[in-house]
């Protein structure tokens, strides 16, 4: 999406237009195979797999909360729960994701959802320059300086990743 560009973006419309209302000019890319996967993603955009940041949805005591990490690290669902002071944390289904979200598994964005929802975010996202996210749909991506992305999508930084065996 540029100012010169009048042509559609490719990202998700809700997406798309998130980004208009928060004044964001973001290249929103789109690859002609899916990039659902953190390592799809990766090996589309060419960069580190550290550098993708996953936009994982989780129920703490049933209620959604949108948890980002970088595409190497997985989530620790105890320091989830920890950090919510919750009793259960589970990982949300795909109807729950679409519910929450307004978008499927693959694609969610780190922020444009349709429903606010709490975020979290792993302190480890800001260990790179430029991240990279989905814009929407299991084609699309978008980079981004992590800490702006932390600041468009509302989260709280935290540690949340499993610690490295």
């Amino acid at each position: 999406m540029t100012a010169e560009n009048d042509a559609p973006s490719p990202a998700h419309p809700r997406f798309a237009s998130a980004l208009r209302e928060l004044g964001v000019d973001v290249d929103v890319r789109r690859f002609p195979d899916e990039t659902r996967t953190a390592r799809q993603a990766a090996e589309a955009i060419g960069c580190e797999v550290a550098e993708i940041v996953k936009s994982l949805v989780f129920a703490a005591d049933g209620v959604p909360v949108l948890v980002l990490v970088d595409g190497a690290a997985r989530v620790d669902v105890k320091r989830v729960r920890q950090e919510l002071g919750a009793a259960e944390v589970t990982r949300a289904d795909a109807k729950t994701v679409r519910e929450t979200t307004g978008y499927a598994i693959g694609g969610v964005p780190p922020f444009g959802h349709r429903t606010r929802t709490r975020v979290l975010a792993d302190r480890g996202i800001l260990d790179h320059d430029v991240v990279w996210a989905a814009a929407g749909t299991p084609h699309t991506v978008f980079a981004m300086p992590p800490k702006e992305l932390v600041g468009h999508s509302g989260a709280t930084l935290v540690d949340v990743r499993e610690p490295a065996a």
